[in-house]
This record gives structure tokens, sequence and C-alpha cells, in this order.
């Protein structure tokens, strides 16, 4: 069965990635999953946050926005503090990030993700994890001169998608349109080999029970193995990963 954009019930929108999108910051990744667009930038402080001053361990840390005109009718510039959504959002994202990095192996310093959504049309947290890895990838690559152990800085690859219930059809990487309609709506967290960082679900409307639960976690880890083999094809020879 086809979706309203052509698409399998198990299958990714299509993506295109762009790395070193700005010079200003050492990782930069411009990711489309359809026509959700974010710029995700990755910058190092050799500093740490003011409450991790007495140890010699590192931090990754992220931000995410979502910009005016990334949304219909225009969405209102935050100022000052970010509004829960984001923040929540902003939270997922470095608490996925944190846990594909070696903190003692990256030493005294602090990584800062920022997601800047340039369109949404659903799944702008996970498509910022996907795309801020990547970023934190090239911005530790910039830095290997500096670091001991450089090559175990990473300890996986961390990619992330959205799965749902939608017209009783188990969807992977859900766009606007069924994920604002959908019966139960997940965002999964996965390393490269499989094992998970986070799973987010809910029920809108109606209860499931644990077998829909499997069925949809076997689809979002099937669609993060296809994530992560277009993240080593982005990176090519700068992989970060010995396996």
């Amino acid at each position: 069965m086809t979706r309203n954009d052509g698409r399998t019930i198990d299958a990714l929108r299509p993506i295109s990635i762009k790395r070193g999108f700005t010079r200003s910051a050492p990782g930069s990744i411009y990711i489309q999953a359809g026509r959700t667009t974010i710029l995700c930038t990755a910058s190092i402080d050799d500093a740490q946050p003011p409450w991790m001053k007495d140890e010699v361990s590192g931090w990754v840390t992220a931000e995410y926005n979502m910009l005016p005109g990334s949304t219909s009718p225009r969405k209102r510039r935050e100022r000052g503090k970010t509004d829960s959504r984001s923040t929540e959002i902003q939270r997922l994202i470095g608490r996925s990030l944190r846990a594909a990095v070696n903190m003692q192996a990256l030493g005294p310093r602090t990584i800062t993700v920022d997601c800047d959504v340039l369109e949404a049309d659903g799944g702008t947290r996970t498509l910022g994890i996907t795309g801020g890895w990547l970023a934190m990838a090239d911005a530790v690559a910039s830095i290997a001169g500096d670091l001991p152990d450089a090559g175990k800085v990473f300890r996986s690859s961390i990619a992330a998608v959205s799965v749902g219930v939608h017209e009783e059809r188990v969807l992977l990487d859900l766009d606007y349109s069924e994920d604002s309609t959908a019966e139960v709506d997940l965002n999964v967290v996965m390393t490269g080999e499989g094992d998970f960082v986070e799973i987010q679900g809910t029920a809108e409307g109606r209860t499931f029970g644990r077998e829909l639960l499997d069925q949809q976690l076997d689809v979002a880890a099937a669609g993060i193995a296809q994530l992560t083999a277009i993240q080593r094809e982005t990176l090519g020879d700068a992989w970060p990963l010995a396996n």
C-alpha cells in the first residue's frame, strides 16, 4: 500500500545531505528528508560548563529552534527563553548525542550542536539527531590533532526516526499530514549497532499493546539501519568508528 506521497509504508522520505554547508562552524550539515529541512552545526569550545570545572572530561549539549518561516502560518520568533516544546526537543537531541561520545577521550571541551529548522513537515527532532551526529563527527575531526585519543571519542553512531500507526497501518518516517492524525506516534533513537538510546511513544485517542509496539520498533530499527548506511556514505573516509 502506498501513502499520500507515493512511498510504501516502510520507506523513508528521500534524504539529501550537504556537508560543510557553512564555513563558520567546523561541523555544518544541511539535511533534508522530504520537505523537512534542518541546518545542523557543531561548534567546539576549549572549556567545560561551569559545573564541570574540576573534571577532565568533556560535554555535549544541543540547541533547537524553528525559524519563523519554517511553518505556515509564520511561527513567532523566540526571544529570551525557548518555549517548552523547543526545550524538550533540544534536551532530547543533547541526550541522544551524548550517548555517542566518550567524554574522557573528548577531554575538557564542550561541543554545542545547533539544530535550526528551515522548513518543518514532521520529524524535525529525529532529523536533527541524525544530522546533528554528522555535524558533531566533522567538528571532532577538525580537532583530531589536539586529541590524544581521537579515535576513541565516538562510541557509536546515532540516528533517529519516527514511526507510528496511521489508519491502522504502521508507517515509517511520518510527514506532518500523517503525524498530525496518527493513532500512535513514536520517536526512536538508536545506535548504529542497533541498541536503543531513547523511545518516546504516545497513544492518540487509542491505546496499543505490546505486539503493536514491537511491530513499530522493528520498522524503526530497519529505518535506522538505512539512516546509518546513509551517514556512513556521507562521511566516507571520515567515518569516525572502526567498524
